[in-house]
């Protein structure tokens, strides 16, 4: 990626701040679009503080011709995907989390299919998947979405299979399963284990939805940051669909329980009835991804859980939930 002049939608989010911190790292000239609906500045200030070539720009990245003057001005050559809006966002505005990830890809596709820029990234996600119908869950699973954000997310994936059909373009597909980690969202559309940190950090029990069996692949926000570099890198991952997993289900009460150790909590749990459209299993086959890139996300779950409380731990505002 070096010299190379890269777009990354979504670049002050979750994922693509670890992003951004690599690309400059690798000698990217970057640019980052971002409407801030859940991305924060500070979650850029590391990548700003190299002093190496960044532009953040606030837009959306919906907009397609706004998209194209960007990428025209910049002469962008890659473009990394990551414009989303949580999963429960869905649960408030259907509409407004099936757009999104159905509008910012296609207006990225049609630019590319126009020769505006050279190369797409797509971030799609396990959630198109449904609930495993096969564990583990390869490339090729049915897609089966619960939620009106991974009916977004599917919808995507059948777009850009189709465009890479028909035009023959570069385009890659890289499907997270559970991410977790550092600068995961922590206020509204939180997840689970920054909800679970928040808690138990403030001495509150941990809220278990349902029985907690309800299997994830977790998977280290560090590690999906450098599986997307490794796909752009390879020249074999062009047209390719690839999951991004650890290949380990965890039921959630495991989840939960390993935190509190952590947190050194060893009282009761509140419970709770389980939540609307909550899948049952989710484990994801990497092995393609192996294949192609030689690629296979390094780090174990407890180490992850243990280095993503010790960053969470001093940065949270003393707010219970």
């Amino acid at each position: 990626m070096k010299d190379r002049h890269v777009l990354v939608t979504g670049g002050a989010g979750f994922i693509g701040s670890h992003l951004v911190d690599r690309l400059l790292a690798r000698g990217a000239r970057v640019v980052v679009v971002d409407n801030f609906f859940l991305g924060k500045r500070e979650n850029l200030a590391d990548a700003v503080a190299t002093g190496r070539p960044l532009e953040i720009i606030y837009e959306d990245a919906c907009d397609l011709g706004a998209m194209r003057e960007i990428i025209e001005r910049h002469e962008i050559q890659d473009v990394f995907n990551l414009a989303t809006k949580a999963l429960e966002y869905s649960f408030h505005n259907p509409a407004g989390a099936f757009a999104v990830n159905t509008e910012s890809t296609l207006a990225l596709a049609e630019l590319l299919r126009k020769g505006h820029y050279e190369r797409l990234v797509h971030t799609s996600s396990s959630e198109a998947f449904g609930t495993a119908l096969e564990r583990p869950m390869t490339e090729d699973h049915p897609r089966n979405p619960t939620t009106p954000y991974a009916a977004g997310k599917a919808a995507a994936d059948l777009l850009l299979a189709s465009w890479v059909r028909t035009f023959d373009l570069d385009i890659r597909i890289v499907r997270p399963f559970n991410n977790f980690g550092p600068r995961q969202n922590w206020g509204a559309y939180a997840g689970v284990v920054p909800i679970t940190i928040d808690r138990l950090r403030q001495g509150l029990p941990p809220i278990l939805h349902g029985d907690g069996s309800q299997g994830r692949d977790f998977v280290y926000v560090e590690d999906v940051a450098e599986g997307l570099l490794t796909v752009a890198e390879t020249p074999g991952a062009r047209g390719r669909d690839l999951n991004i997993a650890s290949g380990v289900e965890t039921p959630i009460r495991e989840l939960l329980s390993t935190l509190c150790e952590i947190a050194g909590f060893d009282g009761d749990w509140i419970r709770e009835e389980r939540r609307t459209a909550d899948v049952d299993h989710h484990v994801g086959d990497a092995s393609r991804l192996a294949e192609v890139t030689g690629f296979r996300p390094p780090t174990s779950l407890p180490i992850a859980l243990e280095r993503t409380y010790e960053w969470y731990r001093d940065r949270l505002p003393r707010v219970s939930r």
